[in-house]
């Protein structure tokens, strides 16, 4: 071979990436490329010439069975499948390579061998590390207490974790391939397909609440968020969704609704009693006259007139209260003027106002709102917002209630002269437990309650104030 193509052909070995020797019959290697002695950090002078033997470890001749591999290549000139092996050369940490030796015939038979070896140390490392974080990422959904499961892009079901079997009783089997929508309720299906086609088109993550129907035919309330599942090129490939299983939260506030009706008639009892004190005086007075026989018709037929009136405000009152009072059977949202709900809750307080020495403004619309909606609720929303209003006014003032409406919705706004709230302050008002009444006057849920109410009608609530110069909470509920 001339120097030139020498010169080439060590060019062309040096550029394998791959480690690459060439043994002769009597297992000397004729010839070696760079890779192999970066690898191995055997010099050139120390590895052509030698014996198989002396250039690898005997511990990795023997796992392999390296020379017999060798010289069966030899003897069947056939090639080795590949081949997965350890080496570790001195003061080198182990590595991992797969080999193939391949014979290279000559005129007549095999006069040498080529062992091929590819280093995939970090493949194979990273191979481990990727499937140790697949059964970290299997342990945790499966341990989860929420339901998560993933849907492909049309919303069949691809995956069911434990919580999800546990809560619906269905397997996975028995669910997979199935469309989620086919777990939701009726008159809920509808707006489920929707949703996963506004996931498909592109639409980021999503939440809503959703009733879950179990094997037994029941259904359960879950807090859903679902999220769009995308691969290397950005592409929604599935969906994600968490569900949250709401059985227990539910119970919790309407206890906690109950606890903060409660509360707010023991601060209005004081002023109910004085509103019911006065239409049975007067009934009182009237009944009084009528045992005098000497009283004209026409003053017996007053005195009549007044004691009915007198017992028809104190009825009134007593339905208001109940009304307010009577904790909610269900959460089924009817019709209802909300006009005539802020009159009656207006009716509660204003004696209390009365007492406190607050002048009620009332700019109510004229003509009723329709809204859909859980009269308890809202009255106990309200009831909050008038009661706040006032204990912020402790040395009197001016609680005014306007309403303003638009073709969508409508707004409540709720105003007071009180001592208002610090901008430090007023992004905390709606957290649970978080109160700037003095100590022992107040909770700190009813507001956090009074938002949590207020969500479910598809409204908002807000707030605006001042130090020193008042609040004004703003109610938008939907119209219909």
């Amino acid at each position: 071979m001339s120097e030139h193509y020498k010169k080439l052909y060590t060019t062309l070995l040096d550029a394998i990436p791959s480690s690459v020797l060439l043994i002769d019959r009597e297992m000397h290697i004729v010839s070696v490329n760079r890779n192999f002695l970066e690898k191995s950090r055997c010099s050139l002078s120390n590895t052509i010439g030698h014996h198989l033997e002396s250039v690898f470890s005997s511990v990795i001749l023997d796992c392999i069975k390296l020379t017999s591999q060798v010289s069966r290549a030899f003897e069947k000139n056939q090639p080795t499948s590949g081949e997965r092996m350890t080496y570790r050369a001195p003061g080198v940490p182990m590595r991992t390579y797969y080999y193939r030796i391949i014979p290279f015939p000559g005129n007549r038979d095999v006069e040498h061998v080529m062992l091929l070896m590819d280093d995939v140390t970090e493949q194979v490392r990273l191979g481990e590390e990727v499937r140790r974080i697949e059964r970290h990422l299997a342990s945790v959904v499966e341990s989860a207490s929420d339901i998560v499961l993933s849907t492909d892009i049309m919303g069949r079901i691809l995956t069911w974790n434990a919580a999800a079997r546990n809560l619906s009783g269905y397997s996975e089997h028995e669910v997979k391939n199935h469309f989620f929508f086919e777990y939701c309720t009726i008159d809920q299906q509808e707006e489920a397909k929707k949703l996963f086609a506004s996931i498909k088109r592109g639409k980021k993550s999503h939440m809503t609440e959703w009733d879950f129907m179990t094997s037994h035919g029941h259904t359960i309330s879950v807090s859903w968020v679902f999220s769009p599942m995308k691969d290397y090129s950005l592409q929604t490939v599935g969906i994600v969704a968490v569900g949250r299983d709401l059985t227990e939260r539910r119970k919790f506030e309407t206890q906690l609704f109950q606890s903060q009706k409660l509360a707010a008639l023991g601060v209005m009892a004081g002023g109910i009693a004085h509103e019911v004190r006065n239409p049975l005086a007067i009934s009182s007075s009237a009944a009084q006259f009528l045992l005098d026989n000497d009283i004209t018709p026409d003053f017996r037929k007053e005195c009549a007139e007044k004691i009915q009136t007198g017992i028809q405000r104190a009825s009134n009152i007593i339905e208001n209260l109940l009304r307010f009072a009577r904790p909610s059977e269900n959460s089924n949202v009817v019709k209802l003027d909300l006009v005539d709900l802020l009159k009656d809750t207006l009716n509660l307080v204003k004696n209390q106002a009365k007492i406190q020495k607050i002048h009620i403004l009332s700019h109510l619309l004229q003509r009723g709102v329709r809204i859909s909606g859980n009269r308890s609720l809202l009255q106990q929303v309200f009831m909050n917002l008038f009661l706040n209003a006032i204990h912020a006014m402790q040395d009197g003032g001016i609680l005014t209630i306007s309403m303003k409406r638009s073709l969508s919705e409508v707004a409540v706004h709720i105003s007071d002269t009180g001592q208002g709230i610090s901008n430090e302050e007023v992004s905390k008002v709606f957290d649970p437990f978080y109160t700037t009444s003095s100590v022992g006057k107040g909770t700190g849920l009813g507001l956090s309650i009074s938002y949590s109410i207020i969500k479910q009608h598809s409204g908002t609530i807000e707030v605006e104030s001042k130090k020193g110069e008042g609040s004004t909470f703003t109610v938008r509920l939907p119209v219909v």
